[in-house]
């Protein structure tokens, strides 16, 4: 007798994932692990992800929607006052970036980017979720050099919010409240050197 279809199958895996690639690391988890934590057998796994590959990569988009809307919502925060110019709101903007990782780093359960820890575990990898890891990466940075470019600072300046940024992540210590302090003063003396 065939087995009646589970529409929640794939989110099931890929939430029973998630918690076990971000937790653990994507090497560190082998399918035993994962068929046991997402209550599925291979063939449903196979039915929904033509492999591991595909599956982490479905985790790292999951996150990167995650992340993506956190950060869409914590500059929407920081729009322009009225009768204020582009700038300002970019200067904003660069501020609300750093403060959002920052409070994303202090969550409960926080271990890492996981974008950058797939890229750690697997630096030379050219598979789809290296691609997707990039990506995210890629446009975050973008992102950051275009605030910078609308605040009319030096492209120097992209770089040190990125190191601010880098160093949130990697949260080797100290308070994410002083990241945000010093965006703010480096966003201040970017905007008024330029600005003379």
């Amino acid at each position: 007798m065939a087995r009646a279809e589970d529409p929640s199958g794939r989110d099931r895996i890929l939430a029973a994932a998630a918690g076990l690639f971000y937790v653990r690391g994507v090497r560190a988890v082998g399918l035993a692990e994962l068929l046991a934590a997402a209550g599925c057998g291979k063939n449903m796994l196979y039915r929904h992800f033509s492999g591991k590959a595909a599956l982490v990569a479905a985790y790292l988009e999951l996150a990167r929607a995650e992340r993506d809307k956190s950060t869409a919502d914590a500059l929407a925060g920081a729009t322009r006052p009225a009768g204020s110019a582009n700038a300002d709101e970019a200067a904003g903007q660069l501020v609300a970036l750093v403060a959002e990782v920052a409070a994303w780093v202090r969550r409960r359960g926080y271990r890492g980017c996981a974008f950058r820890n797939y890229l750690t575990e697997f630096p030379s990898g050219d598979d789809e979720p290296a691609l997707v890891a990039r990506a995210y990466l890629r446009d975050t940075r973008g992102q950051v050099d275009g605030l910078v470019r609308e605040l009319g600072a030096p492209a120097v300046t992209a770089d040190r919010v990125w190191l601010l940024i880098d160093a949130l992540y990697a949260n080797t210590g100290g308070d994410p409240a002083v990241a945000v302090e010093w965006a703010r003063e480096l966003v201040t003396s970017a905007r008024s050197a330029a600005w003379g």
